[in-house]
Formats: C-alpha cells, sequence, structure tokens
C-alpha cells in the first residue's frame, strides 16, 4: 500500500471512498456536515498534485433502488461551498454504467465528481465482486477515506481495492488519523490508561469492555448501563433501565476485573428522576438506593467528583458513551463534567480519543472537540475496532 502524502496524484483519477451519510432536514438542507468536512483536505491534496476525484458514498437505507430523499444530489449545492469557487463538483446520475463512466471521461484536471447513492445498488451491500470491478474502472487510484464504514465488507469499502495494485490504493488523510489515533490508544497506550464506557446497554459494550480489561487500568461506567452493574450486586435501582438478562453477565466483567486488578469506576450516586422527560422532578441519591417509581438518568454530584478524579491522573483516555440522558438540560452535568476532565486532562498532555455518535455529540455541543487530542468519525467502526475485531476497509488496504 502507498502512503497517501507521499503520493503523487498528478494526472491521476482518484476514486475516493468518502463517507458523506449526513443528516438532512426535510427541507432537504444538511443539519450536520462534520462528515463532510472531514473528508475536504484528502480531495484538496489530490486537486493540488493536479489529479481528479470522483466521489463515492452511501446515504441513508433506501429500501428498493433510487428515491429522491436518499439522492446524493441534495449534498452538491453544500460540498461545492466547502471547496470553494474552483474547482467546480460534477454529479453523475448513476454510481455505475453509462452516466458514471460518461461523467468520469470528461473529468479534466482539478474537478471533483460526486456519484450518485451507492446503495440504489443491492449490490453494494452485498459485496458483489461484479458491482465492484465497474466501479473500480472509474478511477486509476483507489483512497479509502471512510473509517465511518470501514466495519463493513461493502463492495465501495472492502472489494473494490482488490481492483488496484498495491501502490494504487491507500487510506486518505482522514482514514490514515482514525487508524494511527486507534491504534495509539489499543497498541501504544501509556498507563495509566482509563476508558471511559457510557450509552444505554452493557449488552451493546460487552465486547469492548472483554477487550479493554487487557489493557486498561481503569474503566469508568456511565450511563444506563450502569444500573445493571449495580443490580447484578443486589441494590435497589427504582426504575432505572436495566438488562435483567445480563446480570450474571455484568457479575462476572467485574470479576474478571478484579481478578486481572482493573478498576472498575461505578457512579456513587445518581441524578433522579420521577419520569423520563425533560420537566420531571429530580433529586439526587445513592445509585444503589434509588427508591421506587424513580430512575437514574445522569451520574451524580460524587461520581462526577469521582470520575475527573481518575481522568486527571490518566495518561490515555478512550471516551465512548455518554454518562446520561444528556439531550435532556436537567441530565446533562455527568456527561459535560466528563468532557471537562477530558480537556484538561489532554491539556496537561494526555492522549484522549473520543468516539461513538453520542459522545461525538457531546463534545460538539459542550464546545470541546478542539480541547481533546482526536475525535473519531466512526460509531461502529470505532467499537469493533476496540472489540479486537479486524475491519474489512482496513484489511482490504492493507493486503
Amino acid at each position: 500500500m502507498s502512503t497517501f502524502s507521499k503520493f503523487n496524484f498528478g494526472g491521476k483519477k482518484a476514486l475516493v471512498r468518502v463517507d458523506f451519510n449526513v443528516p438532512l432536514n426535510e427541507k432537504y438542507q444538511i443539519t450536520d456536515d462534520t462528515r463532510m468536512r472531514a473528508a475536504i483536505p484528502t480531495i484538496q491534496k489530490v486537486l493540488q498534485d493536479g489529479g481528479s476525484v470522483i466521489l463515492m458514498s452511501h446515504f441513508g437505507r433506501p429500501k428498493e433502488g433510487p428515491e429522491k430523499k436518499y439522492s446524493l444530489i441534495h449534498l452538491v449545492p453544500h460540498l461545492q461551498k466547502l471547496l470553494g469557487d474552483e474547482p467546480e463538483v460534477f454529479f453523475a446520475a448513476d454510481c455505475i454504467g453509462e452516466a458514471a463512466t460518461k461523467a468520469s471521461a470528461l473529468l479534466q484536471k482539478g474537478d471533483v465528481l460526486l456519484l450518485e447513492n451507492l446503495r440504489f445498488h443491492k449490490e453494494e451491500e452485498k459485496g458483489d465482486m461484479g458491482f465492484a470491478e465497474q466501479l473500480s474502472k472509474l478511477g486509476d487510484v483507489y483512497i479509502n477515506d471512510a473509517f465511518g464504514t470501514a466495519h463493513r465488507a461493502h463492495a465501495s469499502t472492502a472489494i473494490v481495492a482488490d481492483f488496484f495494485d498495491a501502490d494504487k490504493k491507500m487510506f486518505g488523510l482522514l482514514m490514515e488519523g482514525e487508524v494511527s489515533s486507534a491504534e495509539k490508544v489499543l497498541l501504544q497506550s501509556e498507563k495509566p490508561f482509563t476508558a471511559i464506557i457510557g450509552g444505554a446497554k452493557v449488552s451493546d459494550k460487552i465486547l469492548i469492555i472483554e477487550n479493554l480489561l487487557e489493557k486498561a487500568t481503569d474503566i469508568i461506567i456511565g450511563g444506563g448501563m450502569a444500573y445493571t452493574f449495580w443490580k447484578a450486586q443486589g441494590k435497589d435501582i427504582g426504575n432505572s433501565l436495566c438488562e435483567d438478562d445480563r446480570l450474571s453477565l455484568a457479575s462476572s466483567l467485574l470479576e474478571k476485573a478484579k481478578a486481572k486488578g482493573v478498576n472498575i469506576h461505578l457512579p456513587i450516586d445518581s441524578t433522579i428522576a420521577d419520569k423520563f422527560a425533560a420537566d420531571a422532578n429530580t433529586s439526587n441519591c445513592n445509585s444503589g438506593e434509588i427508591p421506587a417509581g424513580w430512575m437514574g438518568l445522569d451520574i451524580g454530584t460524587q461520581a462526577r467528583l469521582d470520575f475527573s478524579e481518575v481522568i486527571l491522573r490518566s495518561k490515555t483516555i478512550l471516551w465512548n458513551g455518554p454518562m446520561g440522558v444528556f439531550e435532556m438540560e436537567k441530565f446533562q452535568a455527568g456527561t459535560k463534567t466528563i468532557a471537562e476532565a477530558v480537556a484538561t486532562a489532554t491539556q496537561k498532555g494526555a492522549f484522549s480519543l473520543v468516539g461513538g455518535g453520542d459522545s461525538v455529540a457531546a463534545v460538539n455541543q459542550f464546545g470541546f472537540n478542539d480541547k481533546v487530542s482526536y475525535v473519531s468519525t466512526g460509531g461502529g467502526a470505532m467499537l469493533e475496532f476496540f472489540e479486537g475485531k479486524e475491519l474489512p476497509g482496513i484489511a482490504a488496504i492493507n493486503k
């Protein structure tokens, strides 16, 4: 595989897999362009070298072929705005066949072409060889810059790479950054290494916790999943979220951690509410003594202090998942405090990686996105990477 920054794209057509799966409102306006902005440096490098760029992406989950609301044509004006007046952004009404072939043949150096949604063809998600081959014929070199889909063995993320020689396929700048940041945490972590794992369900995070028991010195558990751990120890959690079928699993994770000398930190207290609503009555109490009819919706005041203390003495930090229902103002203090602590630890020299949709949304919302070492764009992909799985999109470039 070539390294992107050393490659000269002069006179080459670069077929770039990006992740432009951005949220749109009912007027087809983009409500969060983070993923698009993340791809711009890669596009610009190819253009500055004197190459041209063919962008391909999936968008939404179209069921049966083309649907207007899933067309990538809605993204063209914003992509043009992000790239400036030059180059002109062209659009192909399909990603294979005559429309794509013709548009790609007409490209001049410095041009950008956006192909129509890959998922308008069932073959994309099936990882179809013939479909991948048709895509490969559009470009001279292949760049995968879509970390968000690296865990899927789809035609455009894993199979298409087979049609390019080793020196003609590579990661883009975004993918390079994602992979090196993730490896820095998983393979080269400086101790103490703290993993902050939040979110609603233990079942979503079992594999990542198990894998981190081999690497981390401390694991902080917050969010709804913490109550399953408390209940597993025979505590009262009221109406808090709990996966009753995972209680023995939670117990065994606590035992494994103990045996390995890994500190598991559960929130000692919680902000509780009498209903799941923004206007609920709230109180603070011990997480294992929540009264009937009440539920924990955020970590409590003491837990915030305890968790911050652990984070501030860490050298490596991985954060995946919020501490509470941070979308509601009454229950955002926990997640915000964690964001502040991670930012402060980073300023003191720790390496911090934040990933997973909700944690990323939280650091963006609270204005800490530029105060941590790296914010990952790939939720599911990052999770699978930290579960210790091989990601098809990464393997396809490396092999």
